[in-house]
């Protein structure tokens, strides 16, 4: 498997991880994920796998283009905001990991022309 297609499948594991996280914390799901929380994850996996950035960004969150649709977004926001600090505990290789990916992904861009 090549680097684009391994960062794509850690994106994707990252985000549902995360989604997990949320969805069992605020709306009581054990396994499956709740409607909502799954068409959210269906969505994100499906914008990875059709972004045509994945070869020079980390995150979404380092892009300059934003492909989610507004309500999306949003959605992923609270996701975030909520199961990000949590991953620490709950996952903490792939917290650490995704932690130094976006600082040397921001240095990258910070120190471009």
């Amino acid at each position: 498997m090549n680097s684009v297609e391994d960062k794509r499948r850690r994106e994707k594991q990252v985000v549902e991880l995360m989604i997990r996280l949320y969805c069992r914390k605020h709306h009581g799901a054990r396994g499956a994920l709740c409607p909502r929380c799954q068409a959210l994850a269906d969505y994100a996996a499906a914008r990875s796998d059709h972004c045509p950035f994945m070869q020079t960004k980390t995150f979404c969150s380092n892009c300059k283009v934003h492909c989610y649709r507004a309500d999306m977004r949003e959605q992923i926001r609270a996701v975030m905001r909520f199961a990000g600090p949590r991953m620490l505990l709950y996952h903490p290789v792939l917290a650490v990991r995704h932690l130094w990916e976006s600082r040397r992904e921001k240095k990258r861009l910070e120190d471009s022309p």
